[in-house]
């Protein structure tokens, strides 16, 4: 099956790397096809890399080229090989984060920063390797950020570091009733605050319909009490931000709400656990790679619980429905990582992942699947 294309930057333009979005991570996770190369380099946040990573960056350079040349050659193998040279040449003299991801095949070219350290490599698949962009969004999922003040309420869309308008309408909202500020008339003040909220909250329940998402509030200590008040849209609330709106600059409310976000991943991980211990007392979730796999492929799966360092190189069978454990990584018919391949199969399924850390599934393997009821 041919590789969907990615249309890559002109070979001029330098590939800038980003940090990934929902959409970039879904696009990656849909391509197939042979050769796929997914490099992956713990780096040192910078403008630039430092020369011993460029050094070990171009021995991964080195890794992938021996591979792609000894299991193959043709006009895919030199493009793919083309590509990812490209994107390393660019990636020297580009700003780093954690890690940089480049990803190359014979039509796609795509670099990435993230912001999680990872076990660096190189893996030469019919797919590429995206487990740890899915982590990267779970660290820093997409979010919405409500800025509120009593007249006036903007809203956001986070992904990773940045902060943009969102996609809608409906925002900004404003207050223009003219109001007065003087004791008699303080009850109709809070009346007309009430109300604008109202208002906000009813736009703000839209767009998350549409656009599910943790959210984020930001705003003064009394404006953010009256709102969280009143509102109905707070099930998904990560953290509440006191701002002065009128000093700090949007620019570093990014940074502040980091840790708000954090700190929600991290009750995520224990209601992932919560849920998987109801399952196993159901009689509804399986533990270990291989049964993982093959429930994934036939169940109602649920949710995939996975610890964030398990790797497991394997081999499957014709029929595609039995895994099997291999140490050859290198071997063309071995899957690099096959907690990978899993992971894409939850999430094209219509499950959800929680990628928690390790040690914390030690009595499943490093991996369980939940499974919906059949009724």
């Amino acid at each position: 099956m041919p590789t969907t294309p990615v249309v890559p930057a002109p070979p001029a333009q330098r590939r800038t790397p980003s940090l990934p979005t929902a959409e970039q991570v879904v696009l990656l996770q849909c391509l197939r096809g042979y050769p796929l190369v997914s490099l992956l380099l713990n780096t040192t946040p910078s403008a630039a890399l430092s020369g011993a990573e460029a050094v070990r960056l171009h021995q991964l350079l080195a890794q992938a080229t021996r591979r792609l040349r000894a299991e193959g050659s043709g006009d895919d193998v030199s493009a793919a090989l083309a590509n990812l040279e490209r994107l390393v040449d660019d990636a020297v003299g580009g700003p780093t984060s954690a890690t940089l991801a480049l990803y190359a095949g014979p039509r796609t070219a795509m670099a990435l920063r993230l912001p999680v350290q990872v076990r660096e490599r190189v893996v030469v698949d019919p797919t590429f390797a995206t487990r740890d962009l899915v982590r990267s969004l779970h660290r820093t999922p997409r979010h919405a950020v409500l800025v509120l003040s009593s007249r006036e309420a903007r809203l956001f869309e986070g992904a990773g570091d940045q902060l943009g308008p969102a996609r809608t309408s409906a925002f900004p909202l404003r207050d223009t009733r003219q109001r007065k500020n003087d004791g008699v008339r303080a009850d109709r003040e809070g009346n007309d605050t009430a109300a604008f909220f109202r208002t906000v909250d009813r736009a703000l329940a839209t767009y998350l319909r549409l656009h599910p998402a943790p959210l984020v509030l930001a705003g003064s200590k009394r404006v953010l009490a009256a709102f969280t008040g009143q509102s109905t849209n707070l099930g998904r609330l990560a953290g509440s931000i006191p701002v002065n709106l009128a000093t700090e600059p949007l620019s570093l409310l990014a940074e502040r709400i980091r840790p708000a976000l954090e700190s929600y991943l991290l009750s995520r991980q224990q209601e992932a656990l919560d849920l998987l211990d109801k399952r196993v007392g159901a009689q509804r979730a399986v533990s270990g790679m291989a049964d993982a796999w093959l429930a994934a492929r036939t169940e109602r799966i649920e949710m995939l619980a996975v610890e964030q360092g398990l790797f497991y190189p394997a081999r499957v069978s014709n029929d595609g429905d039995l895994l099997v454990p291999a140490t050859d990584v290198e071997h063309p018919e071995v899957i690099d990582d096959a907690v990978d391949e899993l992971i894409e199969l939850v999430l094209e399924r219509g499950g959800w992942v929680a990628l928690l850390d390790d040690g914390t599934l030690a009595a499943h393997a490093g991996v369980a699947l939940t499974l919906r009821s059949r009724g």
